[in-house]
């Protein structure tokens, strides 16, 4: 090597040399700035983890720290509120707090966390510390150590409990809704702003006789649909124009009617769906009104038909309210008031009518309307033309929809002729009863003056015979006697007269009377001849009545039936049967019976069919008086040469 080329290389190699002190000198120069730079940052990761575990502190969320092993390592404040566990003393695994049921999703959304590093949007159940069940919200990320090592996850929180119990609430509401649009009794269609079907239900297609369900329906042309169905009903072009009308219009209609071919009546209502001002859509509803229409139209048939009735009967008809002010009357009772109904309406009905007291009646009739109650009563009124009528009054409660009272309905009768009818029977009754009073003391004067004379001529006769003993033929003597058997029937008969003339005028209060004693203490006294015997053959009742007059009755009838009996035994029997509100009594004889020619007479006075000395024919007519005062009736049934029965009721 040459000494050049020796000379170059140690210049060369020098300044390598220095080169490199200069390389080295720089890069420990830049060594010393990349320590003081990453202490620089690791002083602000410090800082800024300190920050943000502050702000992770006071989040109003659950933050959640946990190993990859799921040991919870940290809650924040919110979250020990929600889970109750105080990680500084319990130690909590996150399985702990898996709702049993969400496990599977649970383990699904972990490994999506491992894979992907994060996961968003996990809904699912959780435990609390007290074993409540809450739905939780979270997002959960992967923390990474500065090797970008997985170690730990961490998570946000949300409780959203509340928030998944309204939301099934109104899934809840949503499905009633829908059960209840779908099953409802009237068609319904609801389109969107563009006449597209956006809902309808069963009953629109039975309307409509469409054979499809309610969903395939969906998305369908409404304008369409109206052409293709115009053909149900009796009048095409008018459906139409009319539906094109209600849609130009936009506005609610209510209650429009349309007739079909196949008789069916349907209202359709129209209502837009407005929402902020515009817009959104239609509801159209349907339903079939033939029932209710032809119902209408039958009661406004009976209606007018009533109202000509009311309007035209012989009968006043007046409506009030609950102050007793008139609202209606018919023609009826303007003919009866003279007013025509222009002139009462509004008027109290008492102040206008009633005299004589009449306004307090009304006063209390309209209470007793105020309970409910109806009745009738006699009312006093004063007509138009100031004449006295006598009013019978039928009178209603009046009630409203609501069944509230609101005041009360009366029928009048005009009863003015027939008052005056009974005004005059009653002074014709106070005659009468002064016309009985004195007749019965007449009755009692002529006995008097009639048996006078009578035992006068019986005490001569008797003269007669004493001062004639024996200067009398036998002729004398059988005349003088027959003069006897004549006075002693007419004495007889005054006494019956007076008997007959006497029932009813001096009535005696009714007490309870046993005819069973009655008739057995009768039997007892009575005369009865040995052939013929008496039977009771059931035991008598007891009764309200006069008990002299009933043993009369029993007494004449008894002594009759023994009196007539024409065999060799002969019997009368008494018997009773219940016969509701009275009791049937008879008295059966086997004597000789009667004729039925005569059985309409024999209860007449006077009028006896076997002439003796001993019947003056009034006895049975005593006997019809008294069962007439006993609200009964009398008859009997007979056969000649057979027997006799005698029927009479008592009321009980």
């Amino acid at each position: 090597m040459s000494q050049n080329q020796a000379e170059i290389l140690e210049r060369a190699l020098k300044r390598e040399k220095a080169a490199r002190k200069a390389a080295e000198k720089i890069l420990e120069e830049k060594s010393r700035e990349l320590y003081f730079t990453s202490q620089r940052l690791e002083q602000l990761l410090d800082e800024k983890s300190s920050q943000l575990q502050g702000v992770f502190e006071n989040i109003v969320d659950a933050y959640v720290v946990m190993d990859l092993q799921g040991n919870i390592l940290k809650f924040n404040e919110a979250a020990t509120k929600l889970f109750g566990y105080d990680i500084t003393r319990d130690k909590v695994n996150v399985t702990k707090l898996i709702y049993k049921e969400d496990y599977e999703y649970a383990m699904s959304s972990f490994l999506e966390l491992s894979n992907k590093g994060y996961f968003k949007d996990y809904e699912a159940r959780v435990y609390t510390k007290s074993k409540e069940v809450k739905w939780v919200h979270i997002n959960a990320s992967i923390i990474f150590d500065k090797n970008k090592k997985p170690v730990a996850a961490q998570g946000i929180v949300r409780d959203i409990s509340d928030q998944k119990i309204s939301e099934e609430k109104l899934i809840e509401s949503e499905n009633r809704l829908a059960s209840l649009v779908v099953n409802l009794d009237s068609g319904i269609v609801l389109e969107d702003q563009n006449r597209k079907i956006v809902l309808t239900n069963n009953k629109f297609c039975e309307l409509f006789n469409i054979d499809a369900n309610p969903s395939d329906l969906i998305g369908m042309d409404c304008k369409a649909s109206s052409e293709q169905n115009k053909v149900l009903f009796i009048n095409p072009e008018a459906f139409l124009e009319r539906m094109r009308a209600i849609h130009q219009n936009k506005k609610t209609v209510l209650g429009d009617e349309l007739e079909m071919l196949d008789g069916k009546i349907l209202e359709r209502n129209y209502i837009p769906i407005v929402t902020n001002g515009s817009t959104k859509g239609y509801l159209w509803t349907f339903k079939d009104v033939t029932l209710n229409r032809t119902y209408r139209k039958s009661i406004e048939a009976q209606k007018q038909k009533y109202y000509n009735i009311i309007a035209n009967m012989n009968l006043g008809l007046a409506e009030v309210n609950i102050n007793d002010e008139i609202l209606m009357i018919n023609q009826s009772f303007t003919e009866m008031s003279g007013y025509s109904e222009e002139e009462v309406l509004g008027k109290n009905a008492g102040e206008l009518f009633a005299i004589d007291g009449g306004s307090e009646i009304i006063k209390e009739q309209n209470k007793k309307r105020q309970k409910g109650e109806s009745n009738s009563y006699e009312l006093k009124a004063k007509n138009k033309a100031g004449e006295v009528r006598y009013w019978l009054i039928s009178g209603a409660p009046n009630y409203n929809l609501e069944g509230e009272l609101v005041g009360s309905i009366g029928i009048h009768l005009d009863i003015t002729e027939l008052k005056n009818l009974e005004l005059q029977k009653e002074k014709l009754l106070s005659k009468l009863e002064r016309s009985n009073d004195e007749l019965q003391e007449y009755a009692h004067i002529v006995s008097h003056d009639l048996k006078s004379p009578l035992r006068s001529i019986n005490a001569l006769i008797t003269w007669i015979k004493e001062d004639n003993v024996g200067k009398l033929d036998d002729v004398s003597l059988q005349n003088l006697a027959l003069v006897d058997t004549t006075l002693e029937k007419m004495e007889q008969l005054i006494t019956d007269v007076l008997n007959y003339s006497s029932v009813g005028t001096d009535e005696n209060e009714k007490v309870n009377v046993n005819l069973d004693e009655v008739v057995t203490d009768l039997i007892q006294i009575m005369y009865k001849p040995d052939h013929v015997t008496v039977e009771v053959l059931n035991t008598l009742p007891t009764l309200k009545g006069d008990s002299t007059k009933l043993q009369q009755v029993f007494q004449n009838l008894i002594s009759n039936a023994i009196k007539f009996i024409d065999k060799e035994q002969g019997f009368v029997k008494v018997d009773v049967k219940d016969v509701k509100t009275h009791y049937q009594f008879s008295i059966s004889d086997n004597g000789m019976g009667i004729e039925k020619k005569f059985h309409n007479k024999i209860f007449k006075v006077f009028h006896a069919l076997n002439k003796s000395k001993d019947s003056t024919g009034i006895g049975l007519s005593i006997v019809k008086k008294i069962v007439d005062l006993h609200e009964g009736d009398i008859w009997l049934e007979s056969e000649p040469n057979i027997g006799t029965t005698f029927f009479f009721t008592l009321k009980k």
